[in-house]
């Protein structure tokens, strides 16, 4: 067998040795793997970065998202503090940092020189023989997570302002029912808009909403709740929405906003090419496992940016 070949072989053993399911540990060693793979000054390019990330935030937390079902060791190593500070991927000729929250983040140093375009995005395109400046490196990196920090503490008092104004709102007050039986629950951010819409489910379509909102919780930790146009959302923060679900006369349609991008896809099409829909009538079993599946898959891909 020729070296290259041995070494590759060799290179996926490891990998396959490693728990590819993200606490922070394997994730630290996918990420290992990753730059141990790549071999040449990519590798070296991504170890640096990692470095002064890690200096700069000794608490943040390394991941691994974006893994295709086909090979689930392969991935965008990611680095999160109260949200995605920044991503690295790495291509044929650089290495580039994306920067989530980018265009809101000071950076004097003029380190930006790629997606510059962009509203939200902001990026450092490295490519060979380039040198990262570390100390203006690391007070971005640092800049981005207060900024994110900031935006989880208003985030958390609008949510609890939001909270409470339904409570107030909604206090011996019955929600009216719309066309199909659906909830009217005002806008909110939260579980607790979500939980008002699903108490106000009617019949037997209470019980397959508190189903649906247990599937998703358990599938996608830390996923994100709101109550958006009479309908309960889920999403991600920094990836938008990828799931949300509305009372229809006899049935309840449960919309997948990335839906097209699932293997396999739900059962059910929609005049938007990239959501697809799952209708549970009265009387029908969830499917578990599959529901769980599609909840895991459509929160690590980009959902319905409209938070």
């Amino acid at each position: 067998m020729p070296d290259k070949k041995r070494k590759k072989k060799s290179a996926s053993k490891a990998r396959g040795a490693v728990d590819p399911f993200a606490d922070q540990s394997g994730a630290a060693a996918l990420i290992d793997s990753r730059i141990a793979d790549l071999g040449d000054w990519r590798g070296d390019a991504l170890a640096r970065v990692r470095t002064l990330i890690r200096e700069a935030l000794p608490d943040v937390v390394e991941e691994v998202k974006w893994r295709k079902p086909s090979n689930r060791m392969l991935g965008v190593p990611v680095w999160s503090r109260d949200g995605i500070i920044c991503t690295g991927e790495t291509y044929k000729d650089k290495v580039k940092l994306t920067f989530a929250k980018g265009a809101g983040v000071e950076d004097p140093a003029g380190l930006f020189n790629a997606s510059l375009e962009g509203s939200v995005r902001r990026a450092i395109d490295l490519h060979e023989g380039e040198r990262l400046n570390a100390r203006a490196f690391k007070a971005l990196v640092k800049r981005a997570a207060a900024l994110n920090a900031d935006e989880a503490n208003a985030k958390g008092e609008r949510a609890k302002k939001s909270t409470r104004a339904t409570k107030k709102k909604g206090a011996g007050a019955k929600p009216r029912l719309l066309s199909g039986g659906n909830p009217q629950i005002p806008k909110g951010d939260g579980d607790g808009p979500v939980q008002a819409y699903i108490k106000a489910m009617p019949g037997w379509k209470r019980d397959v909403g508190r189903r649906l909102d247990e599937i998703i919780v358990r599938n996608a930790p830390g996923v994100r709740k709101a109550v958006r146009w009479n309908s309960p959302f889920y999403g991600v923060e920094g990836r938008g929405w990828f799931l949300s679900f509305h009372c229809m006369t006899k049935y309840i349609k449960v919309a997948f906003l990335n839906g097209s991008s699932l293997d396999p896809k739900p059962p059910v099409e929609s005049k938007h090419a990239q959501v697809r829909y799952l209708h549970i009538h009265e009387g029908e079993e969830i499917d578990a496992g599959l529901v769980g599946a599609w909840v895991r898959q459509g929160a690590e891909v980009e959902g319905d940016r409209c938070f």
